[in-house]
Formats: C-alpha cells, sequence, structure tokens
C-alpha cells in the first residue's frame, strides 16, 4: 500500500511534526483529529508513520486483535536498552502468553492485601518527613514513596545497606534521565548500538545490585517464605519446569521499576494537586475517609487518569494487513490508540476538560473508553497494584493531614513532557501543596 492511502493527517515535514510534537503534544493531537477525524497519519523522526486512532470501535479492534495480526513487543523496542529483551512488554505471541502467566499471580485481586500493611507503613513514614513551614513539590516527594514501595514492597529488600545503595543508583539515574526536548533527541535519534551502550553503562550499579540480591535470595532459600514479587519471580517455572534465569529475573524487576514507579509518582501528584484545587471533592474525600469508605477517592483516582493519563499513547504493529476503523492498513504499519483523545470525547464524557469524579460513581469506567493502562491481554498487569497503592498513599494524606495548594492559582495542566517512545506524560515537577498535621478533622 502507498503511503499516500493512508489515512489523512498532517502533511508538514517529518522535522516540523516532530518539533510540534515534543513542544505540544497535546495540542498535536487535538488539532488533527479536529480536522482529520478519529483516525489520522502522522511521522515523527525515528518512528516512521504512525495511524493513531481513538474512536471506541478502532481502539476494540486494536485490542482485541489477534496475536497473528498485531503486535505490542515489536512496537515497544525502544524500551529494549532499559528493560532488557525477556520483558514481558517486549515479547509477543507464546512467549509473550507464558511471561505474562508467570508474572499474574501476585498482581491478583486477592493478594493485593498482602502489601497493605507495608504500603501504609511506607507512606506514613515518608509523608511524616515532608516540611511543614515550606511548599512541598508533589512529584519529588511521591517519586520517593513509589520508589520506597517498590524496592520494599515489590523487590522484598529489608533495610540494609544493599537497599541503600540500590536506592541511590535509582535515584541517580531518574535523575540524569530526567531532562528537556534536548536530551530525548538525543537518545531518540542515536543509533540503536549508541543507544544501547549508554543506557547498559547508565544501569551497570543497578544491575549489579540487582543480581548480587539474586545470587543471595537463591542461595538463602527461603523464597517459599517470601511474597514479594522477586521471591515469586524465582520461585517460578516455565512450561518446561525450568526456572527464569537471573537475566530474566532481572528484566522483569526492570519492567516492574519501569512501569510502576514513576508512572504511579506522576499520578498521585496529579491526583493530590486535583483535589486540593477542588474544595468540593477535598471534603467529601475527607468526610469519606472519617467514615471508613473509598468509593469516591477511587472515583478520585479514576477522573485523575482519565484526564491526565500517564501513559497517553498505546502502540502496536501490524503483522499482517487489517482493516482498522474503517481503512485498510499495511503490514508493518504502527497503529497507536490515543489514550488522550479516547478520555476527552464529549459523547463519553461530558464536559471532558472539567475534573468531575462523581462521573465514575454511577457507572464503572469502560473497557474500551477508559483505557490509561491499555487494553486486552496486553492491559497493564500492575493496574490493580497501581489503583490500590494511589489508593493507600491519598488515604495516608488526606486522612491525616490538611493539605492545601501553595497558592489560589490554578497549577498548569497542559503541559507534557515527552518521554521515551515519544509519548507524552502530564507534566508534574511544578506541582506543590502545603501539609499540616491535624489529629482530626472538625
Amino acid at each position: 500500500m502507498e503511503i499516500d492511502t493512508l489515512p489523512g493527517g498532517p502533511r508538514l515535514p517529518v522535522s516540523v511534526q516532530t518539533a510540534a510534537w515534543i513542544t505540544s503534544p497535546w495540542r498535536f493531537m487535538e488539532r488533527s483529529a479536529a480536522r482529520y477525524g478519529d483516525i489520522f497519519t502522522m511521522r515523527l523522526a525515528g518512528e516512521g508513520t504512525w495511524v493513531m486512532v481513538s474512536h471506541p470501535d478502532a481502539v476494540r479492534e486494536v485490542f482485541t486483535a489477534p496475536p497473528e495480526l498485531m503486535q505490542a513487543g515489536v512496537a515497544n523496542r525502544v524500551l529494549l536498552p532499559v528493560v532488557g529483551a525477556n520483558s514481558v512488554l517486549l515479547l509477543d505471541d507464546d512467549a509473550h502468553r507464558e511471561q505474562r502467566q508467570l508474572l499474574v499471580p501476585p498482581f491478583r485481586g486477592n493478594h493485593l492485601q498482602c502489601y497493605a500493611d507495608t504500603m501504609t507503613a511506607i507512606a506514613d513514614n515518608e509523608i511524616a518527613r515532608w516540611p511543614r513551614d515550606e511548599p512541598v513539590l508533589l512529584h519529588s516527594r511521591m517519586q520517593a514513596l513509589t520508589l520506597e514501595i517498590i524496592l520494599r514492597a515489590v523487590f522484598g529488600f529489608s533495610k540494609d545497606g544493599r537497599l541503600d545503595q540500590l536506592r541511590a543508583e535509582l535515584v541517580r539515574v531518574l535523575t540524569t534521565t530526567a531532562g528537556g526536548p534536548g536530551r530525548l533527541l538525543l537518545l531518540v535519534l542515536s543509533p540503536e548500538r549508541m543507544r544501547g551502550a549508554l543506557t547498559r553503562k547508565l544501569l551497570s550499579g543497578v544491575d549489579r545490585l540487582l543480581t548480587a540480591e539474586i545470587h543471595d535470595r537463591r542461595r538463602e532459600g527461603d523464597l517459599d517464605a517470601r511474597d514479594d514479587v522477586m521471591s515469586m519471580l524465582l520461585r517460578a517455572r516455565h512450561a518446561n519446569g525450568q526456572p527464569l534465569s537471573d537475566v530474566e529475573v532481572r528484566d522483569e524487576l526492570m519492567t516492574l521499576l519501569l512501569a510502576g514507579h514513576e508512572s504511579t509518582a506522576t499520578g498521585l501528584a496529579w491526583a493530590a494537586e486535583r483535589v486540593v484545587r477542588h474544595p468540593d471533592v477535598h471534603s467529601r474525600v475527607i468526610e469519606e475517609f472519617q467514615a471508613g469508605g473509598h468509593e469516591f477517592l477511587d472515583a478520585v483516582v479514576t477522573e485523575t487518569l482519565r484526564l491526565l493519563p500517564v501513559f497517553s499513547l498505546i502502540p502496536r504493529r501490524l503483522k499482517a494487513p487489517m482493516e482498522i476503523g474503517g481503512v485498510q492498513l499495511p503490514a508493518g504499519m504502527t497503529v497507536v490508540a490515543s489514550v488522550y483523545l479516547m478520555h476527552r470525547r464529549p459523547e463519553i464524557y461530558p464536559d471532558p476538560e472539567q475534573f468531575r469524579p462523581e462521573r465514575f460513581l454511577a457507572e464503572r469506567a469502560g473497557t474500551y473508553t477508559w483505557i490509561p493502562f491499555g487494553g486486552g491481554v496486553r492491559r497493564c498487569l500492575g493496574a490493580a497494584f497501581a489503583l490500590f497503592e494511589m489508593r493507600v498513599v491519598l488515604s495516608a494524606l488526606f486522612g491525616n493531614y490538611r493539605v492545601r495548594p501553595v497558592d489560589a492559582k490554578r497549577e498548569p495542566s497542559r503541559r507534557a513532557t515527552v518521554a521515551l517512545g515519544w509519548r507524552p506524560v502530564p507534566e508534574p515537577c511544578r506541582l506543590r501543596v502545603c501539609v499540616e498535621q491535624v489529629s482530626a478533622y472538625g
């Protein structure tokens, strides 16, 4: 199929489209959808041609396509230097199904309560260290909190020297990789071999510490007594009875770190900011906490992830020609479900730019219309864990502290940082609140 037979889209040079995407991805998507409709073509440097879809029917087609027609792992190859070749994010077909089954048990709903006490203790301890006499930068504080939850609840690290070393290494990596568009361009447009070498060097300290911990766990022989994810992975067996290799365990741990740390921190920062900017919502959250409930708080989280989805794009790669959204697309094409555009469809979400948690009290979020964790057989394994973690942390914050915005001016929510793989992320770095402890709300 010739490129001219693809859906319409911006005809600007690739360099211009790339610059527009980096500087204002939300506006780029909105303007393209307004002009070309629910399916359009765009082109980015280092990525080639994307066909972006945002209609529920087209998104359903993308998420339910059989693996012989569509792949997700290939579309995520940009993550290879970080998560490794064995990551469930990069696998397809039978290899993906088997690896995913090994990862399911720790993230089942009935297992989440095993993490509740640890999560609550970490949240209480971390928030207790926040300053009381100066503004709190929500994002950096939530980063520290969610990193501690990952390291102790998911990885199962105890308070020892290795935990301190790994924490320091991860903070260094996150600080190094947090950068503006220039750093992103350097990473994305550099040759793949160079990109891989730079990433491996950056992660060498993390790899060394994780490998040492994996070796120690195997040697200590107490895996059956532990319920953390690392220990469960070390107990797991492939269909042929073989255990996961050290490299496989490392790759899945890095996947969990990538998918579950920064994304949850960003979601928590925005959820807290949205609550304190809406006094009626804030009051209702406190009242519900005092009554021992969490239904409205869960709706707050759901609405936050609708309005400000951390994963705003879900890419797939076509293995064979397929019709999507009424358009026949060729093999090899990258099809991208736009979470951002889907979540702003007014026929599904009236007044889509308004923060209204109550919209999720009357009915549950739709399978193919609320998609911050993707969908189908590739839906994020840690979705339930992330939602549970957000409930625990926000309960610890709003249940024990009086939180208010630093000033009356609404924090900007339209800014975005374009992350690895050209995924826009709602920019949380400037969100600030003031916190003071209260013994009880009167």
